[in-house]
């Protein structure tokens, strides 16, 4: 047997002990039990070892579950559900702005609660404040549009987040708490986004801020939906697609260096731009997934890429096992990356016709790609089919990598000044205005989307059976058949 199948059998079986351990809890007994057995099988017979591997890892995986749910429900503050109660913690998060109302994520020794209050006044990272308010347990609740129940519980309960309190009165008792690196980051993002407002009106300003820096600033929840309709709700927060085109970019300003120090460099840019924008935990996740991305095209190893993106995301799950099931975001990214890796090579000599002038060929094969890859698991998390997502996100995804430029020249040189960044405004502005106009036309027309009452997981697993299918019998023979450059 190789080194790969051991490999496989380790990550699949922790992969599985997570995903079981999401939905039933048998205690830390069951998870003992897979432990012991594989230990068992691994000693006494040989040509069960994948298996007692796989057994055990899964025990592991059931372990690492346990130990990151043990503090949640069970915190001390249980007693005060209900009850008007007086805190002190600070804002650990960058505040989420949205339409009416700011979401701040305040931290009480280990335990978050999620405050939602008003826009003004405005809190930052690392402020004390001191909350008074009725604190609550976070429910579920039905979507306006699919009739669908949100797991909204869970998707709290993955970063850590318990308890809820709505329009509490808060005082702000010290500034400067928090980490000072990230501090200084946030406020480097803060003054960023000020020059953008101040060179661009909105809600373009927010569609570039979300575009450049993953502003969390709102777009308006009419927009928002919109957005959602036409397919390219993706393009509005930083993702792993914006960050690769930052990464190509940087390719292309230094061209004429060897290829792997022009891939040392785009690497080394991506870090850079995750850590000045953040680094959340969105932006870590999409900027390894965009890293692996990179190297695949650079080597067209995508065998070798393949056990690097499962390794990435063992680490992944190895830091946070709720994302698994429970984080949209990773799930959709692991799949994009999946998709560019494996469907763009089946793709790119389908397409030979599509000039390869500024990209056009490449943008068109990741768009395809990434969109047949992402959509069963899409349908069945949304139950929203969109008619029109591949036609509008071609034409807009085009748009995307000057658009980015432009903004970011806007911002960096409006640092310095006004009149000299106002042109880079102005080009950037008229990208926006063509990505808003492509949206509000598509989202017109009565066939725009479907909203479908259910998508069975029988149906997204068979669909995804069928993929791995056809990418194993038309795959490359050679391991190191390159991706499209």
């Amino acid at each position: 047997m190789s080194r790969d199948s051991y490999l496989y059998a380790v990550l699949g079986g922790f992969v599985a002990g997570i995903f079981l351990r999401s939905f039933v809890n048998f205690g830390a007994g069951f998870a003992l039990f897979f432990v012991l057995l594989g230990g068992i099988l691994f000693l006494a017979e040989r040509k069960t070892v994948l298996f007692a591997i796989f057994l055990f890892a899964a025990g592991l995986g059931m372990f690492r579950y346990d130990l990151a749910d043990r503090n949640g429900p069970r915190s001390a503050l249980d007693v005060h559900i209900g009850q008007s109660i007086e805190i002190d913690g600070f804002v650990v998060d960058e505040p989420d702005e949205r339409e009416s109302v700011t979401r701040l994520i305040v931290a009480i020794e280990q335990t978050k609660i999620l405050v939602t209050t008003n826009r003004e006044p405005k809190y930052a990272y690392g402020d004390r404040v001191s909350i008074n308010g009725k604190l609550e347990k976070p429910r579920n609740f039905t979507d306006e549009t699919t009739l669908r129940e949100v797991d909204y519980v869970s998707h709290l309960a993955k970063d850590g987040i318990y308890y809820e309190m709505f329009k509490p009165h808060i005082e702000l008792i010290a500034h400067g708490e928090g980490n000072w690196v990230v501090e200084k980051l946030f406020a480097f993002k803060r003054a960023f986004i000020g020059n953008i407002n101040r060179l661009i009106p909105q809600p373009h300003a927010a569609l570039l801020g979300g575009l450049v820096v993953g502003a969390k600033q709102s777009l308006g929840k009419k927009l928002l939906d919109d957005f959602r309709t036409v397919g390219v709700i993706h393009i509005v927060v930083l993702s792993g697609y914006n960050i690769t085109i930052i990464a190509y970019f940087i390719e292309w300003l230094f061209s004429r260096l060897r290829k792997d120090l022009r891939l040392v460099v785009a690497a080394g840019a991506m870090i850079l731009f995750a850590l000045m924008v953040g680094a959340s935990a969105t932006v870590v996740r999409a900027t390894i997934m965009a890293l692996l991305v990179i190297l695949a095209r650079s080597t067209g190893r995508m065998y070798a890429v393949t056990r690097a993106l499962l390794v990435a995301g063992f680490f992944m799950l190895l830091h946070n096992p709720k994302i698994l099931v429970f984080d949209v975001s990773f799930q959709l990214s692991f799949l994009a990356t999946v998709g560019l890796i494996y469907f763009s090579p089946l793709i790119e000599p389908k397409v030979k016709w599509i000039t390869e002038k500024y990209r056009i060929r490449e943008i068109v094969v990741a768009t395809i790609a990434t969109q047949l890859f992402v959509l069963p698991f899409l349908l069945y998390k949304t139950g929203i089919l969109s008619l029109v997502s591949l036609p509008v996100n071609l034409l807009i995804l085009a748009a995307i990598p000057l658009t980015m430029l432009f903004g970011f020249l806007a911002g960096i040189v409006g640092f310095i000044t006004t009149i000299f960044a106002l042109p880079f405004a102005w080009i950037a502005y008229a990208l926006l205005a063509y990505e808003l106009a492509i949206v509000e036309w598509f989202v017109r027309l009565p066939f725009a989307a479907i909203a479908l009452a259910s998508f069975p997981l029988w149906l997204v697993v068979f669909w995804y059976g069928a993929y791995g299918f056809v990418i194993w019998k038309l795959r490359p023979q050679n391991s190191a058949q390159p991706l499209p450059n």
